[in-house]
């Protein structure tokens, strides 16, 4: 449920007869709810419509130089989610532990005095590209969507307060 409030400076008799008029209260809803009909009237408080899409209401009281105006709405289908996000990759399994070396056969005696560089080597064993370093990739945080409700009752709002006629003019 979404709701915006303003204190328009217009009279009550000439904002009702704006959000009375099914015609007129669904063009300062523009359309985002779909075709608007007005289920209840109020006589000059409330007006409770109803859209293809959503439900509201329009409330109007005097206050101080002009008139409180209070939009409130309810989306009966909800505006599309965003995708779920996929779900994580499996791990990779780690590779299978190496077999056990086979005890070496003793050094013919020649090759007992070979440089220590070489004895250390083949005691460590065969030597392979480095292991590639695991990359963790952070979650990405998605933000929550945002109900665009307020946003077109603010709108509505906005249009309920300008003028929608010229003042002192003949035509």
């Amino acid at each position: 449920m979404a709701e915006v409030s303003r204190t328009l400076v217009k009279s009550l008799p000439e904002l009702w007869s704006e959000v009375s008029d099914p015609v007129s209260l669904a063009r300062h809803l523009n359309g985002p709810f779909g075709e608007i009909r007005i289920t209840r009237l109020d006589h000059e408080s409330a007006v409770a419509w109803e859209g293809e899409s959503a439900t509201g209401t329009v409330k109007i009281e005097p206050s101080g130089w002009g008139t409180r105006v209070v939009l409130s709405a309810r989306v009966a289908a909800e505006f599309p989610a965003p995708p779920a996000p996929d779900p994580p990759e499996p791990e990779p399994e780690p590779p299978p532990e190496p077999e056990p070396l086979p005890e070496p056969e003793p050094l013919p005696p020649a090759a007992r005095f070979r440089s220590a560089l070489t004895r250390v080597r083949r005691f460590l064993g065969p030597q392979g590209p480095p292991p590639k370093p695991v990359e963790f990739e952070p979650p990405i945080a998605l933000p929550e969507p945002e109900d665009p409700t307020p946003a077109i009752l603010t709108a509505a709002l906005d249009s309920l307060g300008q003028a929608h006629h010229r003042p002192y003019s003949r035509a």
